[in-house]
């Protein structure tokens, strides 16, 4: 590598944004595909990718998949990998998450607040998960950044059996990606049409979390009753 090579290489590397989903496809070029896959995985199944921008991965990846991927800037994705193959890889990963908390228990979170981890991350976890039950938990989730990456261990921790969990778990997995990718998919071109291919990635986060707020709406909907029934049982007690 001559050192034109090497100064580039040490630029791109300098440049690379871990929160920006279009530099990670563009890290893995035309592996993109095994990319998203080891990213769902990560992001699901170990602490240590609660970071990795797993939602507008999936809907940028959507767009790859599209006839508008080169527009964009990006390899093209294989449609059906990403339908059949994020699923599998991101229920494999929230699998291996549960068996890690079953395994270890609260020694899981038991450390230090850094500025990666905070203790808060996995209470709220097991906040939600205490406060909607397995299944409404185990799939919601999947819609909440941070939350889905902590609340599989704790509901290892907490002893969920890991049958149960499967359950839930491939189907959060299934809304979760399939859902973002042929969001991300069908959308593509219209907004490639609308703004041009060289600002898609600035409207990615916007868009995504646009889908992510109307997942949580039945979130909002139960703490919404939960409260009114806190307020009634209150006011019979008065």
């Amino acid at each position: 590598m001559d050192t034109a090579s090497k100064s580039q290489a040490i630029a791109d590397f300098l440049a690379f944004n871990p929160l920006s989903p279009k530099d990670w496809l563009g890290l893995f070029g035309p592996f993109a595909l095994f990319g998203v896959w080891a990213i769902l995985f990560a992001e699901t199944g170990l602490l240590a990718g609660f970071f990795l921008p797993g939602d507008s991965l999936l809907f940028l990846a959507g767009g790859a998949a599209s006839a508008v991927a080169t527009e964009i800037g990006v390899s093209r994705i294989p449609l059906a990998g990403l339908l059949i193959g994020g699923p599998i890889f991101a229920a494999l990963g929230a699998q291996t998450g549960h068996w890690l908390g079953a395994r270890y228990g609260r020694r899981l979170f038991n450390k230090p607040d850094s500025r990666f981890f905070k203790q808060e991350y996995a209470d709220k976890a097991e906040h939600y998960f205490t406060k909607f039950g397995p299944a409404k938990a185990i799939i919601l989730a999947r819609f909440i950044p941070i939350v889905r990456t902590f609340l599989n261990p704790v509901a290892g921790m907490l002893g969920v059996p890991a049958r149960t969990f499967l359950l839930y778990n491939v189907i959060g997995a299934v809304l979760w990606v399939d859902g973002l990718v042929l969001v991300g998919y069908a959308l593509a071109k219209k907004i490639v049409d609308t703004i041009g291919a060289a600002n898609v990635d600035k409207y990615i986060i916007p868009v995504v979390l646009v889908i992510v707020l109307i997942s949580m709406i039945p979130i909002f909907v139960e703490a919404y009753r939960a409260r009114r029934a806190r307020k009634r049982e209150t006011a019979e007690r008065a």
